[in-house]
């Protein structure tokens, strides 16, 4: 997928009917009296441009999320374009750290709905040379100096 608007392409996601929102990969998010700032991905990361983006307050949310091992936690919610398969389409994403995720996004369901079609006969499942390249060129265990 490819974000024209910050200049950041190519980036490998994963589609994930199960999800009901998306989700993308964030570090350094900070919210403040004037709204919220975050970089997308994190330094290592091939992905990584270390520019800061702001959202002024009202133009982002907060949301709860729970996963399906019923842990829940509460995210910053913003919408993005993306461009998907060549189509530019507006998405809601939720921020979170996914360092130690195979993808630095995940495609859900509202951000599918409507716009797209899923046929799992023409997608490809996660090859053996796909699990071991790293989404950080250096440890992938290692966030900010900690591991993880």
């Amino acid at each position: 997928v490819d974000f024209p608007k910050l200049g950041i392409t190519d980036v490998v996601a994963k589609v994930d009917t199960g999800a009901d929102l998306s989700a993308i990969w964030a570090s350094d998010v900070l919210e403040g009296d004037d709204g919220l700032r975050f970089c997308l991905f994190e330094q290592g990361s091939p992905f990584y441009t270390g520019k800061r983006l702001y959202f002024p307050k009202g133009e982002y949310s907060k949301a709860r999320i729970a996963n399906s091992f019923g842990h829940s936690e509460t995210r910053y919610r913003i919408k993005l374009s993306i461009r998907i398969k060549g189509r530019l389409v507006s998405g809601t994403f939720t921020l979170a750290k996914r360092s130690n995720k195979t993808y630095p996004i995940l495609l859900g369901r509202s951000l599918l709905s409507g716009k797209f079609i899923v046929d799992v006969k023409q997608g490809s499942t996660l090859t053996a040379k796909g699990r071991s390249e790293k989404l950080l060129k250096d440890d992938s265990n290692m966030i900010g100096g900690e591991r993880v």
